[in-house]
Formats: structure tokens, sequence, C-alpha cells
């Protein structure tokens, strides 16, 4: 069995190219449904985020196994398999396994070590485990990923002060308008992202904020989080009467089709009344079509790159001590990922041996009579047991001790020989 990841990302393809193959949450189910149904795909694991779309699997034959992710997401993207391949990467064995403990890190971040990743990565560990997507393999890779991210962020600093998406676009909208304080701002959507606007608003000086979203509830609990600030709160029914009276739009929602376009922005617009719109959501909530109006410019989180490099260079030193860590992660997992051939082939050697112990013990309790053997054969039993087991005690000992996985490979193969075992799954 083997672990491969196939996927896209802010560094392989742009978010017009993202939003297409993004899954919802309340589509994973049918989607990791699909994905197990494939002949060659054992165990999958989904990560959606609005800067990658990943699916990791374990494969019988990996390549096949790649096809079929690689069909499915041409299919549920829309998009044939020759104008996708460009776009996607794929990762094998090892690689995959460091590329999970990076991604888990923040270290493939668009923002270098931004901590929101790591909540998302424990989620696609929670449904892959809910939908029954996620085995032996994948949980434990998934386990100890979320592990090498804590321990960056705790063993590190490259988490301290780290920008988010929500305060790369906080800070590009000061860039473009100089004093916030100044400004309407709206923003559409309730949830972490919308909170982490508002936190980085009040911080750099914003004071006239208005929340949009369909839930009030929810609205209100993002407010409560801010008692000394006055935030508007408002029904999408109000939603065009908010942004006619705007500066500054953030819009963070989960919708899959855009909430704005031309033909709604346009009527409710004065002739020269300019308006930002700071689009963090994948799938685009706003429409590309609002370009083509005057005196309204639209940000998408590609143009976030900019204000996020002059992040980037203070962290890299940090982003090394952090790989070193997970060298130490990875070669942990690989040990024990090796040692399931052990386990096999030890699980394979004691059942062949206990089969033969079963059978002898028939012949001999048979020819022994049944008088003798009723009354005798728990000490029978417990006695090849016990020769059984102090005859596989040693060897079993000796390949559970051995280091050098390719020491234990050879010796494994000798047992498989020799033995004439049925090995049963591989997991090289």
């Amino acid at each position: 069995m083997n672990i491969a990841v196939v996927g896209l990302s802010h560094k392989t393809a742009s978010v017009e190219v993202r939003e297409k193959l993004s899954i919802p949450e309340a589509q994973v189910e049918s989607a990791m449904t699909e994905l197990c149904s494939y002949p060659h795909i054992e165990e999958v694991a989904i990560l959606s985020t609005c800067n990658r779309m990943e699916v990791y699997i374990v494969a019988k034959e990996t390549d096949h196994g790649i096809r079929e992710v690689s069909q499915f997401l041409s299919d549920w993207s829309q998009l044939p398999l020759h104008q996708l391949r460009p776009h996607l990467f794929i990762l094998l064995h090892q690689d995959a396994v460091m590329h999970l403990m990076r991604v888990a890190a923040g270290l493939d971040s668009l923002v270098l070590g931004e901590g929101q990743i790591l909540a998302q990565v424990k989620n696609t560990h929670k449904l892959g485990q809910q939908y029954k997507g996620i085995g032996r393999l994948l949980n434990r890779l998934f386990k100890d990923a979320i592990t090498a991210g804590k321990r960056v962020r705790t063993e590190t600093s490259i988490g301290t002060g780290a920008v988010s998406i929500s305060s790369a676009a906080v800070e590009l909208a000061q860039m473009k308008v100089q004093n916030l304080a100044d400004c309407r701002i709206s923003i559409l959507g309730a949830g972490k992202m919308s909170r982490l606007l508002v936190q980085h608003l009040l911080s750099k000086g914003a004071v006239k904020i208005a929340i949009v979203n369909r839930s009030t509830r929810r609205a209100e609990e993002l407010a409560s989080q801010f008692p000394n600030a006055e935030l508007g709160l408002h029904p999408l029914s109000e939603m065009m009467a908010v942004l006619a009276a705007s500066d500054i739009v953030f819009t963070s929602t989960a919708a899959t089709e855009p909430l704005l376009d031309r033909a709604k922005l346009e009527p409710i617009l004065e002739p020269h009344q300019s308006l930002m719109l700071f689009d963090i959501s994948v799938p685009r909530n706003v429409d590309a079509d609002v370009n083509e109006l005057n005196n309204v410019h639209v940000f998408n989180v590609d143009d976030l790159k900019a204000v996020v490099a002059q992040n980037q260079e203070s962290r890299r030193q940090m982003a090394m001590e952090a790989e070193a860590l997970l060298e130490e992660e990875v070669e942990a997992f690989e040990l024990w990922w090796r040692s399931l051939e052990t386990v096999n082939t030890i699980s394979s050697l004691r059942d062949k041996v206990e089969s033969i112990r079963e059978q002898e013990l028939e012949k001999a309790l048979s020819r022994l009579g049944s008088e003798f053997a009723d009354k005798h054969q728990e000490v029978i039993e417990a006695l090849t047991r016990g020769i059984v087991n102090k005859i596989l005690h040693d060897p079993m000992v000796q390949l559970r001790a051995l280091q050098d996985i390719e020491t234990r490979r050879r010796a494994m193969q000798s047992l498989q020989i020799l033995f004439n075992l049925d090995s049963g799954e591989q997991f090289g």
C-alpha cells in the first residue's frame, strides 16, 4: 500500500482554476464516497481550502490510484484533463508525508506560518473519519501531521505575529486608502475569517464597520466578541443598501456562486462613486464582470501576494528551524509505517504455526482416545501452545528490534520464503 497526494494550490493554479475544484464541506461526503468506490483507492482524505485542493489516498497500485483521482478532479471541475493536468502536483510516499506535515505547519501556505490551516487539517481528519474515508494509514498520518503542526508553532517562533489571509487583505486595503478610519466598511459573512477581518480593521483604526450575514445569530455572536466596537449588523436582504453606502467591502462567505456581479452593483452606485471590493473567498463571492464598472476595483486572494511577500523574508530563518522538526516527525511516521510490514509477516508466521499446532493436536487427541483426550485436553493444549510461543518469541523480538528498514525487509523476505508465508498486504 502506498500514500500519494494529488492536488493544486496557490503555487500551481490561479483562483479561477482553484474555485472550480473547491469542494464545500456539505459535499465532502459524496466526493469521498465516489473516490472510495474506485478500484485502486483504499483510503481517502480531502483538504479543500481557499488556497489549495488536495486529495490524499492510500492506493493498491499507485499509478492507477493517481489516474483515478485525476479523473475525479477533472469530472468535478468540468475541466478536461489536458487543461487541468498542468496545474496539478503529484507527490508519492515520503514526499506526500512530508508535504502534509509542511501544510499542517503553515510552511506551504500563501502566508508563511499562518495558523488557520492547522484547524483545516484537523477538520479534514475529522470528516475523513466521520465519512469512513480514512483508514489505518491516513489516520496515523493526519494525527502525526497535526502533532507536527503544533510542535512547529510551540517550538519555533514562526507563528508569532503571523499574518493571515484576513490581515493581509486589511493590510492591502490600508495601502490603497491610507486612512481606514475615514472609510465606511462592510463585511459580507460572519465566519472565522470575518472575525479576523474585524479584529485587524479595528487594530488599524477603522470605526465604521457593518456586518451583513444570512444568519443574524452568527452576526450577533461575532459582534459579541468586540464589545467596545460599534458594529452595524444587517440581514442579507439589506446587503445592496449597505454596499451602496460603503467605500470598502470585504467578502468572506461560503457561497458557491458569486453574491455580487455587475448587474447587481451597477444600479446602486452613483456615476462617480468609487468602491473597493476585497474578495477573500474561494469560490469567489464577486463575479469577474464587476471589473468592467468604472471606479470599482476588485481584489481577490491572488492579489494579496505582494503584501505577503514583505512578510515572508523575515520568516525564512524560522521556516528552516521548522523543517528540521518536521524531518523528525516524518522519520517517526516512516518507522511506524515500515513496522506494519513486520506486523503482517509476524501475523502470517503465527497463523501458519498455529494452524500446524491445531492440526497436529487434533491428530494426537484422536489417537489417544476420547476418554484420555477429554481428561487431559487442556494440559496438552497448554503444552503445545507454550512450545509454539517459546519457538516464535526470539524471531519476533529480533524482527521488531531491527531499525534499519532494508535489513528488516530482507529478514522478512527470508521468513516469507523459508516458511512459505502468504504475507498479505504489503506497505512498501
